[in-house]
């Protein structure tokens, strides 16, 4: 049997037995991915289950999960490889210039002075992994060029050592918010999946899949309630994430209604800034105090 999933079928219940639920888009290029060896790019929201479904699939499967979580200014050192300038100069003065500068550079650019990152720690691992990099939106266009190398051939030329080759290729889940555009050479070399927040009925099942102790009906009127704030112009439309928070919150406080009152003193649980919640207060005609 592949580490992966065999069929779209078996991807279903292998993610739900790890805890996420899924569609039928959403298994069948989950399965896919593992099937054709391709990195999956998944776009949507914030906080609509995109990190969350590698998690799964690393649960599922018994792999590792390696993470590359991308920011502004993310370099190559912090994504692939650096040397150990610290350890290399004490190995140098601790040879004390007897040995040849020859001599000394096979010594110091050797894998005992190398720092993996991420991207390479992936590559190289021989157990089954699954590579993560988070919110690659959020990247410069630079990095994009060394993940289109990365994920083209799953090798790294490093000078020093030569090429690295992945013995076993990861599986690999790219993210993004969509706050800029990605490249068409990366979307290219990646399977395709788009993710929102859930309807009603499937959002119902993922928080009592979460929150099995929940009043059913009150799980009703929960995500009717998630469902009305998101239609709303918030700064932080809420998450699946805080949609779950917001039942063990219930159920915490022992509130067996979600009533005007209930909602208004546990909003924070779900809107993060103090506009959203006046927002939510006056257009949902909430009764506070």
């Amino acid at each position: 049997m592949s580490t992966w999933f065999s069929s779209p079928r078996e991807a279903t219940s292998r993610l739900e037995a790890a805890g996420y639920l899924v569609d039928s888009a959403t298994a069948t290029t989950s399965y896919l991915a593992g099937a054709l060896e391709k990195p999956l790019l998944i776009e949507g929201p914030a906080g609509v289950g995109k990190t969350e479904l590698a998690k799964a699939v690393a649960r599922a499967a018994g792999a590792e999960l390696v993470r590359l979580q991308c920011y502004e200014g993310l370099d190559e050192a912090r994504a692939l490889y650096e040397w150990n300038y610290k350890k290399q100069l004490l190995r140098i003065q601790a040879s004390g210039g007897a040995e040849s500068w020859e001599q000394t550079h096979d010594d110091i650019f050797t894998d005992e002075f190398l720092l993996t990152r991420p991207l390479l720690t992936a590559i190289r691992r021989e157990q089954p992994t699954v590579l993560l990099v988070d919110e690659v939106d959020k990247t410069d266009v630079e990095v994009e060029g060394l993940l289109l190398e990365v994920l083209s051939d799953f090798q790294v030329t490093i000078p020093e050592l030569g090429t690295v080759r992945a013995v076993r290729r990861p599986y690999v889940v790219l993210t993004s918010n969509a706050t800029r555009e990605l490249s068409e050479a990366l979307k290219r070399r990646c399977l395709y999946l788009h993710l929102d927040y859930p309807d009603l009925d499937r959002e119902r099942q993922i928080v009592l899949s979460q929150v099995p102790d929940l009043d059913e009906g009150l799980a009703v009127q929960l995500v009717q309630v998630v469902a009305r704030l998101r239609e709303l112009e918030l700064k932080k439309a809420p998450s699946i994430a805080e949609s779950i928070d917001w039942a063990r919150t219930l159920l915490a406080l022992e509130i067996g209604t979600l009533d005007d009152a209930a909602v208004a003193e546990t909003l924070g649980v779900v809107l993060k800034h103090a506009s959203d919640q006046d927002r939510a207060v006056r257009e949902l005609r909430l009764r506070v105090g």
